[in-house]
């Protein structure tokens, strides 16, 4: 378990939801990865992510996907690309991510409560 932290803490931290619009691949990252545009709504717009995803999902499964990402890190340069957001998912027991996802779809941008 992490270091116990505040209401205020976990305030600080902006987590969406997004459509998955755009995947390409992303031969340059060092484990297996695709790049993502992820649909954040009028308020945010089109994001960039890299997220290593590939062992459960395809391009296909992935475009109109919802799925959470923070929103508020500050960008992050991945070899030639520039992720803007942070993907979020959990490992299953062989360590591949499995993305976080919410139980029906809401509106692109919608802050996690």
């Amino acid at each position: 378990m992490s270091d116990e932290i505040t209401y205020g803490d976990f305030e600080k931290v902006d987590i969406r939801v997004g459509t998955v619009v755009e995947v390409a691949p992303f031969p340059e990252a060092r484990k297996p990865a695709w790049k993502l545009k992820i649909d954040f709504g009028p308020e945010l717009g089109v994001k960039k992510s890299s997220a290593q995803i590939t062992v459960h999902y395809d391009e296909k499964s992935l475009i109109g996907r919802q799925v959470l990402a923070v929103v508020n890190f500050p960008p992050r340069q991945i070899g030639p690309f520039r992720s803007e957001v942070l993907t979020l998912g959990f490992e299953d027991d062989a360590a591949a991510i499995v993305l976080s996802a919410v139980e029906r779809p809401v509106p692109n941008g919608r802050k996690l409560m």
